[in-house]
């Protein structure tokens, strides 16, 4: 009897791969998917990011043109239109009869101030209630995070008659110290947050070392969160900058007014055209861009490299 033997195909019997698959397509190609997305996601947020930009730069725009327009291309052309020729006399005549070089100097006197002051207010309290642990800590700064809530208008009255009775009425000082008190409120809630984090090592180490309380502060402590004060004094120069009730009723002599007092009660020959609205709007805008342009770096890198880890 003949013996068969099962002979196994060869090697190069294998099942054929298909054409045009090789190890990995698969996932190259769900990559290839995800980046598209992803590239996609960029341009949308990209054309919303433009969108806003130039939604939110149209009122300074149009107040650029029409302050440079004169009565009659304005007259001619309407708002909209682009101006035909470049006049200042709109721009030259509400500066010099408005004095708006001293509303300026006030401006930036009061604003720097109280940005310097309300940030010191805000980081010896903060110092006191994130790292020295007084008793209450909890309680005072859900008091102070419900100061932050008090409207103006409910604090005029006394305050009013305070600095009468002070003799500070109708004075610079007054407005600064009100400012950097009611500052310093929200000030102290955020650095007294940051502070809460402090890593104790260091404090600890420094104690060891022989540190005082103000030099743990001065060489441990304002090093490590001067981005986040720098946040703060750039949002309280903003904040008094922009305000406008507060000095309106403490500063009513001409000498002592603000740029915002001033432009928002202009009146009379002042804003017969619409060439000198659109000069004091200008005017009463750039200057807050111009610090916004200047500080904008601070204002992110500080947002981010303020938290204390």
């Amino acid at each position: 009897m003949a013996l068969t033997t099962k002979v196994a195909p060869p090697a190069t019997a294998a099942r054929p791969r298909r054409r045009g698959r090789r190890p990995g397509a698969a996932t190259d190609r769900a990559g290839s998917a995800s980046r598209h997305r992803r590239g996609i996601t960029r341009w949308i947020v990209l054309t919303l990011l433009v969108v806003t930009m130039l939604v939110t730069l149209f009122p300074f725009f149009m107040a650029a043109i029409n302050a440079i327009k004169t009565v009659g291309d304005y007259t001619a052309h309407g708002p909209l239109a682009l101006p035909r020729s470049f006049d200042l006399t709109a721009i030259k005549d509400f500066w010099r009869n408005v004095d708006y070089t001293n509303k300026l100097f006030n401006s930036i006197l009061i604003s720097g101030s109280v940005a310097v002051l309300g940030t010191a207010i805000s980081l010896l309290n903060a110092y006191a209630l994130g790292i020295g642990r007084i008793k209450a800590r909890k309680a005072l700064l859900v008091t102070l995070l419900l100061a932050t809530t008090i409207p103006q208008e409910a604090l005029i009255y006394p305050l009013y008659y305070l600095a009468k009775a002070v003799d500070l009425y109708d004075t610079r000082l007054v407005v600064i110290i009100i400012s950097s008190v009611m500052s310093s409120a929200f000030g102290t809630y955020l650095l007294a947050s940051v502070l809460s984090t402090f890593p104790p090592e260091i404090l600890e180490a420094a104690r060891i070392d022989g540190a005082g309380r103000w030099q743990v502060l001065r060489h441990v402590v304002v090093p490590v969160i001067r981005p986040t004060l720098a946040v703060l004094m750039t949002l309280f120069f903003i904040w008094t900058w922009n305000d406008f009730f507060l000095p309106l009723i403490m500063l009513v002599s001409n000498d002592n007014q603000t740029a915002s007092v001033a432009l928002g009660s202009l009146q009379g020959q002042y804003t017969s055209s619409p060439t000198s609205l659109a000069a004091a709007s200008l005017l009463g805008i750039l200057p807050a861009v111009v610090f916004f342009l200047i500080f904008q770096r601070t204002l992110t890198r500080g947002a981010v490299a303020g938290a204390v880890r």
